[in-house]
């Protein structure tokens, strides 16, 4: 019997949507992160631990980058039940560099919380950030948005929002974003190893697909993929770019799910220079 699409065991999708059994060194990787992002929040100006909802985890950090800027809002990753923003401050210092303001959302995590409710978390720091941006010198009109992983899921969701419909706020909120290495099709985690912590139904799959709620026009996105990643994570890409109007597919050779993230820190890099695109 099929599960999802030609997979007809869990073993076959967790070895296509476990990035971190495929990559030995993930550990270490990340432990550089966590090293590096302590020194970004170390940075004299950093905002940190902005309350944008009522509970502890939804809140974000800041990194200003001087009066009139634009903002970019990143959203992590960690398969929607692990990892926080601090281990993702890293990405801020090269943006800043190059005259973004970069907000830094945390959420709360499954299962203490579903997927739907992360969606909304992140939706409102999106708000928050809009309606505060000018505090630390950001531009209001000018917030972009990326994620990697389940953050690239998030950033998806978020450029499909109904801002006039459920926010009484402009259609052109979010001006672009970038999903690396997103999921667009959720269908394949309630037969994974993911489902103990993701708990999803159905109905929940449906409402949190950005496949199956493709708009019909909306903001540029890039779907960006490291070029050493599964062949799951690259066609939800391919397939998902070529669905959505105004998304462009961007691979990046030689980069797995992790060191994709890191060409954030590289101003030459061509990821960089998207999330610049999409910024400015």
């Amino acid at each position: 019997m099929k599960l999802y699409r030609d997979f007809t065991t869990q073993e076959e999708i967790d070895a296509q949507y476990n990035p971190t059994a495929a990559v030995p060194e993930a550990p270490a990787i990340i432990e550089g992160w966590v090293a590096r992002s302590a020194r970004a929040r170390a940075a004299p100006g950093c905002r940190l631990g902005v309350r944008f909802g009522p509970t502890r985890e939804e809140y974000l950090d800041v990194f200003p980058a001087g009066q009139g800027a634009p903002v970019h809002v990143f959203i992590h990753g960690g398969y929607w039940r692990r990892f926080s923003a601090r281990e993702h401050s890293f990405v801020a210092p090269a943006l800043n560099a190059a005259g973004l303001a970069v907000v830094v959302v945390n959420y709360a995590l499954c299962p203490v919380v579903t997927i739907d409710e992360i969606v909304r978390q992140v939706r409102a720091a999106i708000v928050w950030t809009h309606a505060n941006a000018a505090s630390f010198g950001g531009d209001p009109r000018r917030i972009s948005v990326s994620g990697h992983s389940a953050g690239g899921h998030l950033t998806a969701m978020a450029l499909s929002t109904d801002w006039p419909g459920y926010y009484d706020l402009p259609e052109d909120l979010v001006r672009g974003g970038v999903a690396i290495s997103g999921l667009f099709d959720l269908a394949p985690f309630p037969f994974s190893y993911l489902q103990p912590a993701l708990q999803l139904d159905w109905a929940q799959v449906h409402r949190n697909s950005p496949i199956r709620h493709v708009p019909a026009a909306g903001p540029s996105l890039v779907a960006a993929v490291g070029g050493d990643e599964s062949d799951e994570f690259r066609r939800q890409s391919q397939e998902y770019a070529a669905l959505r109007p105004g998304c462009r597919y961007l691979e990046i050779a030689g980069k797995n799910h992790f060191t994709v993230l890191e060409e954030l820190e590289r101003p030459e890099s061509v990821l960089f220079r998207a999330v610049l695109d999409v910024a400015r």
